[in-house]
């Protein structure tokens, strides 16, 4: 066996300092790993982004509860026959849809389509006429799907149809398209905007 030329090296024989050296600096590398944590180690914890955008979600559809539609009932109640939430414009925010009429003794008198949204406040607030109460009909089912608004409306052939019986039926959608809502048949015609 042939003896080594070179002295021991200090680093071959452990001491307890070198211990005590090796653990300060571990127990330094895993405290500073525990303040340098990237984002997503802190989920859940308060002032994370998940935190915030969990306390960001999405406010609830505008209530037409209070909100003042633009009918003329000549100082009798407007009554809320119909109601549909959705994201209507794509902007993540959902907005209601109403279906309106001024009550009636008898007969039924026409209705009203109106979109509800919320103001920058958190106010319901009408921003579009889907159906203006003068087309003279009324609205018999009211729904939102996929941002399209559906709706049977009801009317009458002539003067001589009793106004408690429709005798006409039709089904039109409003979507958002340009900036405004477009009208159409079910068949996808275009009947007109507002």
């Amino acid at each position: 066996m042939q003896t080594s030329a070179v002295p021991d090296l200090a680093h071959t024989h452990a001491r307890p300092v070198h211990w005590l050296a090796t653990a300060t600096a571990m127990s330094a590398v895993v405290a500073l790993a525990g303040l340098l944590q990237p984002d997503h180690a802190r989920a859940g914890q308060p002032g994370s982004r998940e935190t915030a955008a969990a306390a960001a979600a999405p406010a609830p559809a505008p209530d037409a509860d209070g909100v003042a539609l633009p009918l003329e009932c000549g100082g009798a109640q407007t009554v809320v026959v119909g109601r549909a939430t959705g994201d209507l414009d794509g902007d993540g925010a959902r907005e209601t849809v109403v279906a309106a009429r001024c009550e009636a003794g008898s007969g039924t008198p026409p209705s009203g389509v109106y979109v509800l949204a919320r103001s920058r406040a958190g106010e319901s607030r009408v921003v579009a006429t889907l159906l203006e109460p003068a087309r003279r009909q009324s609205v018999g089912e009211l729904a939102v799907r996929d941002g399209v608004v559906t709706a049977e409306l009801l009317g009458y052939s002539s003067p001589d149809v009793p106004r408690c019986c429709p005798d006409e039926r039709e089904t039109v959608k409003w979507q958002w398209s340009g900036g405004k809502f477009v009208e159409s048949g079910v068949d996808g015609d275009a009947t007109g905007s507002m």
